[in-house]
């Protein structure tokens, strides 16, 4: 019986397929018709001449079965541009390698109700290649005996929840090393992890450590506990969009050490987030060294962290260093506390913009105080929002020494108590409230501005693409999960809006991959930009479409060959211009994170696209085939854009040019 079903849904495929690869017949004279008919009546026969083969064999015979979701794409590439181009192997590799009966099922399944793709969520996303959400799959696994072991030591650890683990402890250490190191969707849980626990020590090293799209949960983490200390050593290092939440944390502990170093360095584009961290603990000092170093829009956000803590210590030395755009809250921290200290020592030094806000910080306290020293020595002057900072507490001290900033936002804060010692800031006017006296000094004091350090080789100038140039290659790795695209019959039913996707494919909201789901669906939403035509491209038949909409129906698709060089020095060969080199449009497709593939593609005017050799620099061998475009219209770019930062001009000025990374790709009108 249920192979009686699974046949149903392939012939109900089998009907689409042919009638949408033969629609042309419809308004054909009758023998016409008739000959499509038969053609029709023929691909049954032979269907059902092959229904003895085993349904685990259809893999293995895709390239001879005319259903394959592999063999409809040909055909429409066929119809869609009838040149004679090369099929676009950059997408056929990408198809979901669903077999041609799972195929039809899952679409009449999509077609009936797309909900209930999620009764066969697992089975969907092992067969159609997806990225599905392992949060309801990690298990508990340990025993209560287990899980107050002293002397623990966790070595390459993935996908594992320890709740309560080490709860009530007393002395001993767990150690976590190489934990989930380079998964794509590593999601552990420690929920009341050494909760109540005496004298006993975590530490954190090399933990998620090239991870992607990590998410990691410490949830009342120590909450009640005395003395021990926790650390966290290159956590996170290198990790694609991690998202991290520390509620809770050390909540009511009591003198129990904590410290982040080189946390969620070199990281892109994630978030972390303190929640009532340490909230009402006494005596706990926190040092946060290396935090966020080198990152890429990283944002964090410190909420009711040490609120109402007694003697709280935190330093944050070198937090967000170097970085890209950097984020960062801090709201109500430390409010109501007791005779508690805060150091910023070269906090967003060398950074890129970067946006802080300090609201109701230390607000309430009493004998409190926080020191900035050479804060914000940025490279593209970020924001700064001070307000009703250290209002209404007593016997405070605050300290900007170096602080430098264009920053006027000092609002109803504490009017004594605060000195702003070498404050640079470039305004006509003090920030309100500051003293009279506070020294008026430029942004960068008379010394070279700090840059934020691009990449090598992710931006330069047309002119260096030359046979001989010796070229630094920036890392073109594609970092993101591994995905198919699903089948437009399945797609196309899939309601795009962040509540079903999340609901379909299991995916919890405070994860990782439930953000990313949230801000693809915006940025697909977002109006076009002035000039720009643009589409989020859910199959490789809207990829398709939507170049052949745009540049017309005799269009190639490129992209780099492979990522060999990568992050090293490279030689140019031979180079070509698409097109004889002439300014041309190009359509220009990037990955969005979702659980199946879709890219964001719009059109890229006045461009010149490029096709060169690249060599090894010692042996001159030939490693890699690149693919490069050249903007020769920047006058609409930001002037922070890092394109600007590396090259040292401003928007209109130069033309830009980059690599296609690999698992992106740009089309061009054929040569």
């Amino acid at each position: 019986m249920a192979y009686y079903y699974q046949l149903r849904s392939l012939l109900l495929l089998i009907s689409v397929s042919l009638v949408s690869d033969h629609l042309h017949c419809i308004p054909m004279a009758a023998i016409a018709t008739a000959v499509c008919f038969s053609s029709f009546l023929l691909s049954l026969f032979l269907l059902f001449g092959l229904r003895q083969i085993h349904v685990a064999s259809a893999d293995a015979s895709t390239a001879a079965n005319p259903f394959t979701v592999r063999a409809a794409l040909i055909r429409y590439w066929n119809r869609k541009v009838p040149t004679n181009r090369p099929q676009p192997a950059f997408i056929l590799d990408k198809l979901s390698p669903l077999s041609a009966l799972d195929s039809a099922t899952y679409s009449s399944l999509a077609a009936s109700d797309p909900a209930a793709l999620s009764s066969r969520l697992s089975d969907l996303c092992a067969a159609a290649r997806l990225l599905c959400n392992p949060e309801d799959t990690i298990t508990n696994t340990y025993s209560d005996a287990a899980r107050k072991d002293d002397s623990s030591a966790f070595g390459s650890y993935q996908n594992s929840n320890f709740s309560d683990y080490g709860s009530g402890a007393k002395g001993g250490s767990n150690g976590f090393s190489h934990y989930s190191d380079g998964l794509n969707v590593p999601v552990d849980s420690f929920r009341r992890y050494s909760r109540g626990s005496i004298g006993h020590n975590d530490s954190f090293a090399s933990y998620a450590e090239e991870g992607n799209v990590v998410t990691a949960n410490f949830t009342s983490y120590a909450s009640s506990s005395t003395g021990g200390a926790s650390g966290f050593d290159s956590y996170d290092h290198e990790a694609n969009v991690p998202d991290l939440k520390f509620s809770n944390y050390d909540a009511d502990a009591n003198a129990r050490k904590r410290s982040f170093s080189s946390y969620s360095d070199a990281a892109n584009a994630g978030d972390q987030s303190f929640t009532g961290y340490g909230k009402r603990g006494a005596y706990v000092p926190t040092s946060f060294k290396g935090y966020a170093t080198d990152t890429n829009v990283i944002g964090s956000s410190f909420n009711g962290y040490g609120e109402s803590a007694s003697g709280a210590n935190d330093s944050f030395a070198s937090y967000g260093f170097n970085g890209n755009v950097p984020v960062n809250n801090f709201q109500s921290y430390g409010d109501g506390g007791k005779s508690g200290s805060e150091s910023f020592t070269s906090y967003r030094d060398q950074s890129n913009t970067g946006d802080d806000s300090f609201s109701s910080y230390a607000k309430g306290g009493n004998a409190a105080s926080a020191e900035f020293t050479n804060y914000g020595n940025s490279f593209n002057p970020g924001t700064d929002s001070f307000k009703g900072y250290a209002e209404g507490s007593g016997k405070h001290k605050v300290t900007f020494k170096g602080y430098a900033s264009d920053n006027t936002t000092f609002k109803a804060y504490a009017r004594s108590g605060i000195d702003f010692k070498t404050y640079r800031n470039s305004s006509v006017n003090p920030p309100s409230g500051a003293p009279t006296d506070a020294p008026l000094l430029s942004l960068h004091s008379g010394k070279p501005a700090n840059r934020w350090l691009v990449e090598p080789g992710k931006f330069f100038r047309e002119r260096e693409l030359r046979r001989g140039s010796v070229l630094p290659m920036p890392d073109i790795r594609d970092k993101m999960p591994a995905r198919s695209f699903l089948p437009r019959s399945i797609s196309g039913r899939i309601p795009f809006s962040v509540a079903d996707v999340r609901r379909i494919f299991g995916i919890r909201e405070d994860t990782a991959l439930g953000k990313a789901v949230g801000e693809t669906v915006a940025e697909c939403e977002r109006a076009p930009s002035r000039g720009e035509t643009k589409r989020c491209a859910t199959s490789a038949e809207d990829v398709i479409d939507f170049a052949v909409s745009v540049l017309g129906s005799d269009v190639v698709v490129r992209s780099t060959a492979s990522t060999a060089g990568s992050k090293g020095d490279i030689l140019i060969g031979k180079v070509s211009g698409v097109n004889g080199g002439k300014v041309t449009q190009s359509v220009s497709c990037h990955q969005s994170l979702f659980p199946y593939l879709v890219y964001y593609c719009h059109s890229v005017p006045k461009v010149r696209v490029y096709e060169a050799e690249i060599l090894a620099v010692d042996s001159k061998e030939k490693i890699n085939h690149g693919v490069a475009i050249c903007h020769l219209d920047t006058s609409a770019w930001s002037p922070s854009h890092g394109a600007f930062v590396a090259l040292g001009s401003k928007p209109g000025l130069i033309e830009v040019c980059h690599w296609i990374f690999e698992g992106d790709m740009t089309w061009t009108v054929a040569d």
